[in-house]
């Protein structure tokens, strides 16, 4: 079992930058592909970016590409999402995500964190 704990997140005007954090309790962070995703009121979640369990390989959404950055501490048991150039659609609830499978698939996911509200003013 692994719980997911999101800090970091507030509001923000547009070209801002926030980090937001997620934090995993237990010792096997490590084995675990991580993931963030978003929801904006009256969507669907989405896809931002994941990085693999040794952090070598990582990935973006067309969206955040050039902007965000996920980067993990396994150490820390800490995953990051640094993100730069912040734009009003960028508005929406971040969550984080353990999962065994490096994939964008949310349904591949299996432990999930509260999620923490970033809104980026115009």
């Amino acid at each position: 079992q692994v719980q997911l704990v999101e800090s970091g997140g507030g509001l923000v005007q547009a070209g801002g930058s926030l980090r937001l954090s997620c934090v995993a309790s237990g010792r096997t962070f490590s084995t675990y592909a991580m993931g963030w995703f978003r929801q904006a009121p009256g969507k669907e979640r989405e896809f931002v970016a994941r990085i693999s369990s040794n952090g070598r390989n990582t990935a973006n959404a067309d969206s955040v590409k050039g902007r965000f950055t996920i980067s993990r501490d396994n150490a820390k048991n800490t995953v990051y999402l640094q993100m730069n150039s912040l734009k009003p659609e960028d508005t929406a609830v971040y969550y984080c995500a353990a999962g065994s499978r490096y994939t964008r698939m949310n349904d591949e996911y299996n432990y999930w964190g509260q999620g923490t509200q970033v809104t980026v003013s115009s």
